[in-house]
């Protein structure tokens, strides 16, 4: 989900052999189950759909998958795969679609431009924010600390066990692409970048720093639904300016504004099935997002569930993402 603003990947999969086996989220394998859909244009054949591990994205594939399955009949089929893993999926043919991109320039170049195995779907709707957060009593304590030129006066409010006589800069899910470390080294920061898992861990961390009041600064992300229970506020790093991330060695700047979008495989793309189309047509903003995003993460539906009250609850705009024939 996280990603460089460049794109630049951190966390590298693990091919073996031929490719056929890559790591990936849960266990799951790309080259483990099924074939790619061939679909046509009188009917859908088999989806599949690539889950990256964070809510925000489980909630446009849960919904996307309602969707297809009870509206179009397509037997979806849900892939956990991290990030650069779901892409290796469209060179095998067995990922059609992902439907949350966070930028990933170099592997556009890779698969869409010089391999040309998959193709831009357009915008998800969602605006993306990356960035560092600090709970809301922490800025009503230390009114500066949202100036990142005054990160290193707080550094001792950080320290743990983990971050060796430095500030804790915590991340999350170590497969996340950030500038986080570069960030640290080029701006003179004394702070050290300590994972804490994944995406729950970050927000049991910030949830627990607001309620008891406990010194935490972290890696965090927009759309996301738990800034809904915890106005998290944003660190201000130098400004973005374009080119600033080029070497992402030398980036010493904030995190640019993302447009989200989905990429598809360029086979089911031209394959005619109403799911393109679909995926194609899908869009909606950052509080539908995070409204489904909760119903998971904090109501405890199940992702179908979470799916099916949230497109009952919006048929007219469900109505505008399906095939009009």
């Amino acid at each position: 989900m996280a990603v460089t603003r460049s794109g630049k990947v951190r966390a590298a999969a693990l091919v073996t052999g031929a490719g056929l086996l890559l790591t990936a989220c849960g266990g799951a394998k790309v080259g483990e189950t099924g074939t790619a859909s061939t679909g046509g244009a009188k009917g859908c054949g088999t989806f599949n759909l690539a889950v990256n591990p964070w809510v925000g994205y489980e909630a446009n594939a849960a919904v996307i998958a309602q969707v297809a399955e009870k509206q179009l009949g397509c037997k979806v089929v849900k892939k956990d795969l991290k990030e650069e893993v779901a892409w290796q999926g469209f060179a095998t043919g067995e990922v059609d679609a992902i439907v949350e991109n966070w930028a990933h320039d170099d592997l556009k170049k890779k698969y869409i431009d010089d391999q040309k195995v998959a193709v831009s779907a357009g915008p998800t709707g969602n605006k993306g924010v990356i960035g560092w957060y600090v709970a809301p009593w922490m800025v009503k304590k230390y009114p500066d600390i949202t100036d990142g030129k005054n990160l290193n006066k707080y550094a001792s409010l950080f320290k743990t066990s983990e971050s060796d006589g430095k500030g804790q800069l915590l991340d999350g899910d170590p497969s996340f692409v950030t500038n986080d470390a570069a960030l640290v080294k080029n701006l003179k920061l004394d702070y050290k970048v300590v994972y804490a898992g994944s995406e729950t861990a970050l927000i049991t961390a910030f949830r627990q720093s607001e309620k008891q009041q406990k010194p935490v600064i972290g890696y965090f992300y927009e759309p996301q639904w738990f800034l809904s229970e915890v106005k998290l506020v944003k660190v201000n790093l130098p400004a973005y300016t374009e080119g600033c991330d080029a070497d992402p060695a030398k980036v010493a700047c904030d995190y640019p504004p993302y447009e989200l979008d989905k990429i598809v495989s360029k086979k089911f793309a031209d394959s005619g099935s109403p799911a393109y189309t679909l995926v194609k047509n899908f869009t909606w903003t950052n509080d539908d997002q995070n409204l489904v995003a909760k119903y998971i993460a904090e109501d405890k539906m199940s992702a179908e569930e979470a799916a099916a009250k949230w497109v009952a609850d919006n048929p007219d705009k469900v109505k505008a993402w399906l095939p009009t024939s």
